[in-house]
């Protein structure tokens, strides 16, 4: 009988964890300046100063950053970022195949697209719970420091945890929760969905055969849509977050204010770089 070789044997949980880990560290890193653009343009609206600067689009938000405040302003908070990553990005890949297979009935061959989308809600809510801190300290020192008012509210990634901790008590660290997991939710659901019944015209209608360019286009449209519907709740997420105490009563008045009072463009603030 013959054994298994090296790469037939599966890697063990620590392995996946630690490489699904440091793969979304990589990206984090290279995505960052795109991920700070997005959050500034969502809450610009926010600043208290009127001479606070202005941006209009992706290059500019970059450009203007980079320039004004030096490229390394590009990756504030990217210590956070990458805490998030560990703890939320690297559960997400690296328990889904078995949350899936605990949905996936005796009959099912293959997981069907219940089983995926169940999969998939229950470890981003997981993965949400358990890195939504570090979502909260990465967010707020990504926004501009004199957003409420003349002195940073931090000095580092951990003074952020510190400061939070104690002056806004540990639920302080799950702010946004609700409306992060709302957009998981969106996110578990159109993506698949979205992606599935892309490619099933594609092939069907013979515009294009199952192959790599296929697979591309029902990602690029799935990635489109997803962002469209996610997006009003991102926005929503970023300033419920990032709010000072008492602004906002609840995630839903958070909403109504963005749309009394700068209109439904509002909730598409950041879109570029959120589909980049």
């Amino acid at each position: 009988m013959v054994g298994l070789t090296a790469s037939d044997v599966p890697p063990t949980m620590a392995v996946t964890i630690f490489s699904a880990g440091v793969a979304a560290g990589v990206a984090d890193v290279i995505t960052f300046p795109l991920d700070t653009a997005k959050v500034r343009l969502q809450i610009q609206c926010e600043c208290q100063t009127s001479s606070a600067v202005r941006y209009k689009s992706v290059l500019g938000t970059i450009t203007t950053l980079a320039k004004t405040r030096g490229p390394m302003k590009l990756y504030s908070g990217l210590p956070a970022g990458l805490q998030r990553q560990i703890s939320f990005a690297s559960l997400r890949i690296s328990i889904y195949e078995s949350i899936q297979e605990f949905f996936t009935t005796g009959k099912e061959k293959t997981p069907g697209l219940g089983s995926r989308v169940s999969a998939g809600l229950t470890n981003g809510g997981v993965a949400v719970f358990i890195g939504q801190p570090t979502e909260v300290v990465k967010i707020r020192l990504q926004v501009p420091s004199g957003l409420h008012g003349p002195k940073p509210r931090y000095t580092g990634t951990y003074n952020a945890y510190r400061i939070i901790a104690t002056t806004e008590g540990l639920t302080g660290l799950w702010k946004g929760s609700t409306p992060n997991l709302t957009r998981i939710v969106i996110i578990s659901c159109t993506e698949l969905v979205t992606y599935d019944l892309m490619k099933e015209a594609l092939v069907k209608n013979n515009y294009i055969s199952d192959d790599v360019p296929c697979h591309f286009v029902s990602a690029v449209i799935a990635g489109f849509c997803t962002m469209v519907l996610s997006s009003p709740v991102d926005v929503v997420k970023t300033r419920s977050v990032n709010c000072l105490p008492g602004r906002y009563t609840s995630v839903s008045d958070c909403a109504m204010m963005m749309l009394t009072k700068e209109g439904p463009s509002a909730f598409f603030k950041g879109f570029v770089p959120s589909f980049l």
